[in-house]
């Protein structure tokens, strides 16, 4: 019989995703609750063809180093990619691949979640009725705030930033966005070309752009205090892109009314200074946790392995 091509996984993976690995190789299936290190992910690797990897591992220059030299491609069950060392990996022959289009409802979901959420105070509310305060209604009793009506603003207008422009729309929003030129699909919505006018004439603004060095640290104090008093912030798209000492004290000051977040720097190790926080509604990275959408990103990561270990360039390539 030929043997099997091993693959390694960092992460258990939807059943039908692992089914289909076990089916065709011998795969070396990861524990959920590891954080692997450069040293234990090698380990992990040893005399596996692929890595199935998510954004939890740090594929540093020195992790990529430091895999066996059977490892041909990099699969990440994610779309964004600024855990691997693009670099790192081309120099040693690694490819890489990632798994873009399939979550777009799921996170556009969520920002739509995260907006309703801040803007109607639903963590505070939630508290209140299990803990037992909850006293009844009155007229005064509660009191959000309404997105209708609202300008919201995207910036970065891909697909996510699209498909909840059409949800916001359906809400009576009128959402602007910025974009390094104009989108090919901005689903309506209107480009301002500078961010400066964006922040200005954003009610809410919600971040859709990836992480990069020239983009980390975006919300800043500065673009904080260009935003209208009482404005909104939601953040479907990477915790970098916010500097968390300026949206905390925004958020004290009131300048920023309320923020909704699924994504932090340094998660799941988030600043905890938003746990003390009335007016933020928090969430545990979950913006493409449907059955549906991690069953697709297993697949499309597994079509990626696929094709490099048939000799074929990887559909979604990043590298």
């Amino acid at each position: 019989m030929t043997q099997k091509q091993r693959v390694a996984v960092t992460r258990r993976l939807p059943r039908i995703c692992e089914e289909r690995l076990a089916a065709r190789y011998d795969v070396r299936l990861g524990d959920d609750g590891v954080v692997y290190t450069a040293e234990t992910l090698a380990a992990h690797a040893a005399g596996a063809a692929a890595l199935l990897v998510t954004p939890s591992e740090a594929l540093t220059a020195a992790a990529i180093a430091a895999l066996p030299a059977t490892v041909k491609i990099i699969s990440t069950v994610s779309v964004g990619f600024e855990h691997v060392d693009l670099a790192a990996a081309k120099a040693r022959g690694i490819r890489v691949g990632n798994t873009p289009d399939v979550l777009t409802d799921a996170t556009a979901d969520i920002a739509l979640l995260l907006m309703l959420a801040a803007t109607r105070r639903a963590s505070e509310g939630e508290r209140m009725v299990r803990s037992g305060a909850w006293t009844g209604l009155r007229p005064t009793f509660f009191l959000g705030t309404q997105i209708t009506g609202k300008r919201l603003g995207i910036i970065g207008m891909g697909r996510i930033g699209a498909a909840l422009a059409k949800r916001a729309q359906a809400c009576g929003m009128r959402v602007l966005y910025h974009n390094r030129k104009p989108a090919a699909d901005a689903a309506g919505a209107t480009f301002v070309a500078t961010l400066d006018e964006l922040l200005a004439h954003s009610d809410v603004l919600s971040l859709h752009c990836p992480l990069t060095p020239e983009t980390k640290g975006l919300l800043n104090a500065a673009r904080i205090a260009q935003l209208p008093q009482g404005a909104v912030v939601i953040n479907t798209a990477r915790g970098g892109l916010i500097e968390d000492d300026a949206l905390i004290v925004a958020l004290q000051s009131g300048k920023i009314y309320a923020a909704g977040l699924d994504v932090y720097a340094g998660e799941p190790a988030l600043d905890a200074r938003y746990k003390t926080l009335e007016n933020v509604f928090l969430l545990p990275h979950i913006g493409s946790a449907t059955i549906e959408t991690r069953t697709a990103m297993g697949m499309l990561a597994i079509d990626n392995m696929e094709a490099v270990l048939n000799g074929v360039a990887p559909p979604h390539a990043v590298a």
